[in-house]
This record gives structure tokens, sequence and C-alpha cells, in this order.
């Protein structure tokens, strides 16, 4: 009786046992002629092994008693969890003529994954992945952990999948057939090459401009475009795949590395940008501060565990950009116009940088928006911070242009004061006009017309002359040894030679009806309406004569100047530009230097 009454508990308890795996077992994957993917977690249950020490027969045996459970909404992303967790789903490949499949993990930074395919015939096939082995072990190379598994038709092969990280624990599974699989990789290799290609071309412009313009702004966004394009490298495991294949400790450690590194150009370039140590002295100082602690957990991410580093990081990252936020609004709200698109660059980039932080902690489900939201969101931030950049230099031109303009307009209501004592009403209008007029057309030293005046007056007389028939001739004149007077006594005393030789030119040509102007530095030109050639050397040489008879006086000192000619009659029959014309006195007063200066001479 007692034999037959243990047989029933024993009994009891295996239905039990079974009614309870029944209750968590999911529908097993049917494999069809149509299906080309297909996302696992519908079919897949989970256990979480705390102490991450159970093999695959301890496995069993909590699936066997009922140990295993559904995945909440189907969303295999459990935040960072200690131990591992097991997978456990059922494939029946029903009449798909595809009986070679491809099982990838589409997350990149998982530590380790063990596949147990176990088949009818009671084989146990086991494949091993993850970035703490080398990357080269991998049945495809591609950026996330994959594994071939042989599904022949009307079989149904029994998967087991262990995931052991210390990285977030997302585990979306997926099982592609081999065309379905390049298709996906192809289209997923070249969103993420457009994604890099836009990166690549505002780095390149914004470089340029750096070079160009100096300005630190450009530097910065060029640090935090270089750092946060190192992030999503190494998120995405192309980290792993093209730079450090075989590292397990640089896979481990150059995610919190390349995050640090991506917050300190982001506080740094935020800094400059919105220029906080003029305009928010307070929220520079937070910056700072906040710049100096991810240079620390920078510094701490080579020693300390991942575990430990990651989720800080990874935390760290919302109160960072909230507070780029804060002070973007601050200095929005003082009257800084550029911080407009800097706010909206921010707030797009903190929109997809939380997505997808938030799917590192289970607070929202892995999707094609979550999943590729920084990248959505930080091309968007980095196209709309390159136009703030620009936005912001043409703001600065702009407001010089304005503090120009002011001084200009000050000026210019000095000069209608001081005209309105000697002038009436409209009158001091125009005599104030004519004034500023004059004042453009004249070097401001000798007093005498600038350079841009004569060309512009000079044409007009050339163009007279050549309407008229009548000669026109040009004056070229370099006052001899000029910088030995500014060696010897100063640039202070040069400027009242320079002076008073103008003076003494004006008025000896003034009797002739010469066009005078000052050439630049030491050399003035001359235009002769109405001269020949015989007439403006004569004109030339008693103005050479006037120059020695007449030294400079500079407080004290009298010094004597002299000077070289050189004399060009115009050919006004030929249509020479005004270029040429210069040319040609220049070359005579160049043959007055040679033949030993103080002397006129003409070609």
């Amino acid at each position: 009786m007692l034999r037959w009454r243990s047989r029933l508990i024993r009994l009891l308890s295996i239905l039990l046992a079974l009614l309870a795996a029944n209750a968590f077992a999911r529908t097993p994957l049917q494999l069809a002629a149509s299906t080309a993917q297909v996302s696992l977690a519908p079919y897949t249950t989970f256990h979480h092994d705390e102490t991450g020490k159970d093999d695959l027969a301890a496995a069993r045996a909590r699936l066997a008693g009922g140990g295993f459970q559904r995945i909440p909404g189907d969303n295999p992303s459990f935040g960072f969890q200690d131990g591992a967790y097991w997978f456990h789903l059922q494939v029946s490949n029903r009449d798909s003529p595809e009986d070679k499949w491809l099982l990838t993990q589409e997350y990149a930074l998982s530590d380790r994954i063990d596949l147990y395919a176990t088949y009818p015939d009671g084989r146990v096939v086991h494949a091993s992945g993850g970035d703490h082995l080398p990357f080269d072990q991998r049945n495809i190379r591609y950026r996330h952990p994959n594994f071939w598994l042989s599904v022949p038709q009307g079989t149904t092969v029994d998967l087991m999948v262990r995931v052991q990280s210390e990285s977030s624990m997302q585990v979306p599974l997926r099982l592609y057939a081999p065309a379905a699989f390049i298709e996906q990789s192809r289209d997923a290799q070249f969103a993420i090459g457009l994604y890099y290609g836009i990166l690549l071309a505002l780095f390149i412009y914004n470089l340029v401009l750096w070079l160009t313009l100096r300005d630190p702004g450009y530097f910065w966004y060029l640090f935090h475009i270089s750092a946060f394009g190192l992030v999503l490298f190494t998120l995405n495991g192309l980290g792993f795949e093209y730079l450090w294949p075989r590292s397990a400790w640089l896979a481990d450690h150059m995610v919190p590395l390349s995050i640090c590194l991506a917050l300190i150009g982001m506080q740094q370039f935020a800094r400059i940008f919105l220029e906080l140590k003029q305009r928010w002295r307070f929220g520079d100082r937070v910056a700072l501060a906040i710049i100096a602690f991810f240079v620390l957990l920078g510094i701490a991410a080579t020693q300390l565990p991942y575990r430990s580093v990651v989720p800080l990081a990874s935390a760290a990252v919302f109160p960072c950009i909230g507070w780029i936020l804060v002070e973007t609004i601050v200095v929005l709200r003082r009257g800084y116009k550029p911080a407009k698109l800097f706010l909206l660059a921010w707030f797009l980039f903190l929109l997809g940088t939380g997505m997808f932080a938030a799917i590192a902690f289970n607070l929202l489900p892995k999707n094609f928006v979550t999943e590729y939201g920084v990248q959505i969101g930080s091309a968007l931030e980095m196209l709309l911070l390159s136009i703030a950049l620009g936005y912001r230099y043409a703001a600065l031109r702009n407001e010089n242009e304005r503090i120009v303009r002011e001084a200009r307009d000050q000026l210019e209501h000095k000069v209608e004061q001081r005209t309105s004592e000697l002038r009436n009403a409209l009158g001091q209008l125009e005599d104030a006009h004519h004034r500023l007029s004059e004042f453009s057309r004249h070097d401001g030293l000798t007093d005498l017309y600038n350079r841009t005046h004569f060309r512009e007056a000079f044409e007009h007389l050339l163009s007279e002359a050549r309407n008229s028939r009548h000669p026109i001739s040009l004056l070229m004149i370099d006052l001899d040894h000029f910088k030995k007077i500014n060696d010897s006594y100063g640039h202070l005393v040069g400027d009242d030679c320079l002076r008073c030789t103008s003076n003494t030119m004006a008025e000896a040509l003034a009797p002739h009806g010469a066009l005078l102007a000052r050439f630049g530095g030491e050399e003035f030109i001359a235009a002769l309406p109405g001269m020949d050639l015989a007439q403006a050397s004569a004109v030339a040489e008693e103005l050479r004569q006037s120059l020695n008879r007449r030294p400079c006086v500079s407080g004290e000192l009298v010094i004597p100047v002299s000077a070289s000619i050189g004399v060009h009659s115009v050919d006004v029959a030929a249509k020479n530009s005004v270029e040429s014309a210069l040319q040609v006195a220049d070359q005579a007063l160049y043959a007055a230097k040679a033949e030993g200066r103080d002397c006129v001479r003409t070609l």
C-alpha cells in the first residue's frame, strides 16, 4: 500500500512539473517556405542564473522544473544584471527549402554567448561568440555575434543560448535565411556608412573653417564629432571589427572611455559656443566641474571593473546633456540669439541619446527608432550645430560691423555738430556731406589725395585728354633715402617730413593745375593735364629744386630732403590702360634712382 502511495505521489509530482513547464512553454518556431527572417523573442523563454554557475545540464533541469518564464512583452532587454541568462526555444523546419540559417545576437557588446543546439538524435552542437573572443572566430565577419544553425527540413532543433556580460543585458535574437541576412546587412551597412559619411563631410568642412578662421569653437566641434563618432563606432561593434578585433580589454574599456571623451567634448564645445565665461560665470564653473569629473572618470575607467564604470558613465549622460540644455536656456534668455539653433540641436541629441541609454537600463523597448535614435538625433544635431556655428560667426561679424557703423555714425554726428556752427540748416548738412566725401579721398597724414582717388580722377583726366587730344603727363616722385630719416630720427620725425614735403609739392605744383596724391609710403604721384614731356620735365625740375631749397623742420631739427622724379607723357592716341601709364612712370623713377637720385629722368 505504501509502495503504491509513493508511486502515485511521484507520478503526481512529474505531472505537476510538466504542467508547470507547459505553463511557461512557448510554441515552437515553425520555419515555412515564406520565412526569410524572424525575431525569436515571441518563441523564447528565459531563466536568470544569478550566480552564473549553471551548465547546460543544470539549465535543462530548471527548464524541466518550470524554472523558465516568458520574456516580458517580448522585449529581451534586462538592464545591467549579474550572473548569466539562459534562453530556450525550439525551431522546426516545416517546409522551408533552406536548411542552413544564421542566428544573430543583434547587440554588439555582449561578453560571451554560448549556443547549444540539440538535434533529435541526441547530438549537441556547441558554438561560442561575443567580444571576449577574437573577432575572427565568428562564423561571418559581422559586427554582431552570429552562429550558423543547421535545421534540415522536417527536423526540430532544441536551442539553449547562454549570455553573460558586464554590459547591458540585451539579447535580441533573430534568425535569418542567408539571402535575407545579406540583404539586411547590406542595408544596415549602407545606413551606417551614410551616417559616418555625414560625420566625415561635416568634419572636413569644419576642419577647413577652423584652419581658416582659427575659431576655438570649430576645434571643439571637431573634437565632439570625433569623440561621439568613436562612441557609436564602439557601440555598433565596428570598433571590435576593425580596430581591436583581438583585444577584450579594449572592447570593454573603450565604451566608458569614448563616452567620457564625448561628454568632455560636448561640455567644452557648449562653453565656447555659448560664451559662458562672459555670459554666465556660475554655469561656466559648473561646466568645468563636469569636465573635470569626466576626465577623472575616464582615467578610472582604465582601472575599475567595466560593470562599475559603464552604468555610471551611461547614467551621467542625462545630467550632462541636461545641464547643457540649462546653459542654453539661460544664455538664450539673456539675449544670445545663436543659442536658439543650439537648443534645438541639443534637444534632438538628448532625445536620441536618451532613448539609446534607456534601452540599456530596460526603460524602453528595443525597436528601429529607439535603437537608431542616437544616430538619427546625433546626425541632425551635428548638422544643426554646424549651421549654428556659421550663424554664430555671422552674428559676431554683424556685431563688429554694427560697432564700426556706430563709431562711424558717431564720427559723422560730431562732424555735423562742428560744421553746424559755421553753416545754416541745409547748408550745414551739405557741407558735412562734402567734408566726409573729401575725407574718404584724402590721405590722413599728408592731407593730399590718396591713391584710390588719384586713380579714379586720373582715369577721368585721361578720358578728357583723349577726347580733346590734349597732352597729359605723369610725375612719379620718391623721397631719397627716407628710410634713413626714420631710422635716424624716428617715425614721428619722418611723419613731420612727409607733411612738410607734401606741402612743398602742393605749393610748387598748384600753379600748373596738377592732381597730386600720396601713392604710398614716401612715394607721391602727380598728373599734369595739358603738358607734354618737355613741359612736364621742366615742372619736375622746378619741383626738385623747390624741395632742395626747403628743408623739413621738426622741432629743433632741420632735415634736408631731395627727391628722384620719373616723368612720362601718356600717348593719348593709344588705348593704353591707366596701369600701363603708371608702370612707365615708375620705370622712369627707377631710372632716376639708378643714376644717383636727386634728379629727373624720362623714358
